[in-house]
């Protein structure tokens, strides 16, 4: 059983070969000083991270995917004149802080996996770095420290202070490792608690979540807003008749022709007013309810339903959600690379309030066979949907009223890290476009309702949702779900 240590208490270490790993609920890199007596680096190579996964008796491990990697540490190939090993967490993503994340965990095992020191990283708040551990000589024998120092200059002034030069890029001593495909498994304890029950379990139905009371026509999330006035006022209806002036007289002022009277006491016309309007000008329906019309894709916004019934009234009967998303773009102080975002995206079939089956990464199909999933992209690298989820609308038991189509982040990353995030209707008999609703702007959740399917006035609606919530994966998200029915 591991030693759990407080900030600034110390320990031995007896085994020659120890590993540093971290539990952290956010994208984020680990990386390693090695440094003298005096604090700093002997040079650029004692800096161990992504772009430079190997030191004198240090080598950095995994790191795929936004998760933090491990340390490798063979004590006895530490040069001599390095006398501390400090180990670093680097959250990634522009303002992300520990503060919004649960603390971090530091971890120190022996080369065998049995761990030997465990140190809860607490007190943190507005800072992005800190320094988790330490491995320090005394008295010709190793030890570990909990340091938990949280860096407030930011990373350059971090690697700057411990002597490592900014203004070059060290040399990368092996290129950084792509990501490994993972087993289609609930996520392993060490990263993230699984469920406290196994999801879904064949023959049993997961505990429903509350039921939500819903009206039979489920409101909108957002009404689509009427205009702020009955009818669009223009500025100008009709140009404004010119002043009146006599016309040019042909004749002396003091002859006038018979029975005129002299210009100047001709009347001023009226000018033409337009007429009131008999009605007010139509406003959008309040539920935002849009039609689907053949060769144009409808842009759907948030709250926003449509009907699946082609034009002349036919109901779809067969149709592919797509989903796709763009991994995050990080440049930095020792080179750029691309952060890559492991999202889910899944199915949750319910009838009211009870959750009837999924569809995702560990069931590609469901039980009925109506909806069957396309599989898993780790990465969202690649043109195109990055996960394909088919619906055969007519095979879908009739006690099933409403689909969550759900996007969820494996790895932990917030949608805050991910951009071009949508979802598109596709009429799998002709392959065309019918709907797409993209995701405008970052949120800090872990998960997202897409969009919503169900039934109303004997057919099929799709409404465009993009709610968030926090679950990285379908077990942690299914007691959440009832409040979006």
């Amino acid at each position: 059983m591991a030693t759990t240590l407080v900030k600034g208490q110390n320990g031995p270490l007896s085994a020659a070969d120890v590993v540093i790993s971290t539990q952290v609920g956010a994208a984020a890199d680990l990386s390693a000083l090695l440094v003298t007596d005096q604090g700093r680096v002997r040079t650029d190579s004692d800096f161990v991270f992504y772009n430079q996964p190997s030191g004198p008796g240090v080598q950095l491990r995994g790191g795929s995917g936004g998760a933090p990697g491990a340390l490798a540490i063979s004590l006895g190939q530490v040069p001599a004149d390095i006398s501390q090993i400090r180990a670093v967490i680097t959250l990634d993503g522009a303002g992300a802080t520990f503060g919004r994340i649960a603390p971090p965990t530091a971890l120190v095992a022996d080369a065998n996996g049995n761990a030997l020191y465990e140190y809860r990283i607490d007190g943190l708040s507005t800072e992005s770095i800190v320094i988790a551990v330490e491995l320090y000589r005394r008295g010709g024998a190793w030890k570990v420290r909990a340091v938990g120092q949280g860096y407030a200059g930011g990373f350059a002034a971090l690697v700057t202070d411990h002597g490592v030069s900014v203004g070059d890029t060290p040399t990368p001593n092996a290129a950084h490792q792509p990501p490994s495909a993972r087993a289609h498994q609930p996520p392993p304890a060490q990263a993230y608690p699984p469920p406290t029950q196994p999801f879904p379990a064949a023959g049993r139905s997961y505990p429903p979540p509350p039921p939500a009371p819903a009206p039979a026509y489920p409101p909108p999330a957002q009404s689509y807003p009427p205009p702020t006035q009955s009818y669009p006022q223009p500025a100008q209806s009709y140009p404004p008749p010119a002043p009146y002036s006599a016309p040019a007289q042909s004749y002396p002022p003091s002859q006038p022709p018979p029975n005129q009277p002299p210009p100047y006491q001709s009347p001023a016309p009226q000018p033409q007013q337009p007429p009131p309007p008999t009605q007010p000008f139509p406003a959008t329906p309040p539920s935002g309810e849009v039609s689907l019309a053949k060769g144009r894709p409808v842009s759907l916004a948030k709250g926003q339903k449509v009907t699946l019934r082609k034009e002349g009234g036919v109901a779809l009967t067969r149709i592919r959600m797509g989903l796709g998303w763009d991994p995050a773009k990080r440049g930095g102080l020792f080179g750029s690379r691309t952060v890559n975002i492991d999202l889910d995206a899944w199915v949750a079939m319910f009838d009211s309030g009870n959750l009837v089956d999924v569809a995702y990464y560990g069931q590609l199909t469901s039980k009925d066979g109506s909806i069957r999933h396309q599989g898993d992209n780790l990465t969202g690298e690649g043109e195109g949907d990055d996960e394909v989820i088919l619906v055969d609308l007519n095979r879908i038991p009739a006690r099933v009223s409403t689909l969550l189509f759900i996007v969820t982040s494996y790895q932990g990353q917030t949608f805050e890290q991910v951009s071009n995030a949508y979802c598109r209707l596709i009429d799998e008999t002709t392959a065309a476009e019918l709907a797409r609703y993209s995701l405008a702007g970052g949120m800090p959740f872990t998960g997202i309702v897409m969009a919503k399917m169900f039934r109303a006035d004997g057919t099929w609606k799709l409404q465009a949702m993009g709610d968030g919530f926090q679950a990285k994966h379908p077990g942690e998200a299914v007691p959440q779900l009832g409040r979006f029915l």
